[in-house]
């Protein structure tokens, strides 16, 4: 099959189109012949090194935690899908961006779901929800950084369950949160005050995805570190008591997000698609902040 890899830790440049041995099943477990894969945030910094004492990946390595594809192959045990079945789910920690892919969790295709949005929901949706399921129940949520893949996904989960939610952007972003039904506001310098302007009841729990320094305003703002959990800043939590929490293989968790696509209330945004040939050019432009890229895998 062909696939991105990459035989040196560094910059997008490491990565090329390379031919590697097919993958196959184990237990529970599903093979996809894989449509379309997204670029997160992991696959830059495990690409870049940065994660190698933590997360250490044998060279050359294959990018990529989600994707989307037709099942061709099914591991023992798996029961509720059949081959030929379109799924979105998770791989390993980075073995997705080629034209076959294993997944140990995964959940049918939502019918109003584009190939696109698909490929850009595994991650971003497990994350959001397990975030939401460790802030617990509230009446109003902030999210630092709403218009992003995870924020957004969790920003949505939030509304469709009757919570208020307010989410910080920059004001290009503010029309599309008004559209998911979230109160926008601005980051940055006096963003405690803003908050405060638009939620004077004062907000039950936040939720940080952003990783841009905004723990000590999100306590201040909720009323104590026990409402706060982080998905992106896991020192400054340490140091703080908020809780962090990470993404985990969960085919319960890919459910609740396509039973939450199928009642219409939540749809993955993405940025721009791209063909897998074009990875070292797409991740360059996910690390400028280009918004949530697919990369297609167009044989």
């Amino acid at each position: 099959m062909l696939a991105v890899q990459y035989n040196s830790f560094g910059d997008p440049s490491v990565l090329e189109v390379a031919e590697r041995p097919d993958p196959h099943v184990g237990p529970n477990s599903v093979r996809i012949r894989v449509l379309a894969v997204s670029i997160n945030p992991i696959d830059r910094l495990l690409r870049a090194g940065h994660l190698k004492e933590v997360l250490p990946l044998e060279l050359p390595a294959i990018p990529g935690r989600d994707a989307v594809g037709i099942v061709d192959e099914l591991g023992d045990g798996v029961t509720d899908v059949a081959i030929g079945d379109k799924v979105f789910g998770l791989g390993g920690v980075s073995d997705t961006t080629a034209e076959y892919a294993v997944l140990t969790a995964w959940a049918k295709v939502p019918a109003v779901w584009s190939d696109d949005e698909a490929a850009a929901a595994g991650l971003a949706s497990v994350t959001a929800l397990r975030a939401l399921d460790a802030l617990g129940h509230g009446s109003t949520l902030l999210v630092d950084g709403a218009a992003g893949a995870v924020r957004s996904a969790a920003a949505a989960f939030a509304v469709a369950d009757g919570v208020r939610v307010v989410g910080t952007a920059s004001e290009a972003n503010h029309e599309r949160l008004r559209a998911m039904d979230v109160t926008p506001v601005t980051y940055g310098d006096g963003l405690v005050d803003r908050v405060r302007a638009v939620t004077p009841e004062g907000v039950d729990f936040a939720l940080d995805a952003a990783g841009s320094g905004s723990l000590p305003q999100l306590i201040e703002l909720a009323g104590g570190a026990a409402h706060v959990v982080t998905v992106a800043d896991h020192q400054g939590a340490s140091e703080l008591g908020v809780r962090s929490v990470n993404a985990e293989n969960d085919s319960a968790l890919l459910r609740r997000a396509a039973a939450f696509a199928d009642a219409g209330h939540y749809t993955p945004h993405v940025s721009e698609v791209m063909s897998f040939r074009d990875a070292a050019r797409a991740h360059a432009r996910s690390e400028a902040g280009s918004g949530k890229i697919v990369l297609r895998i167009d044989g």
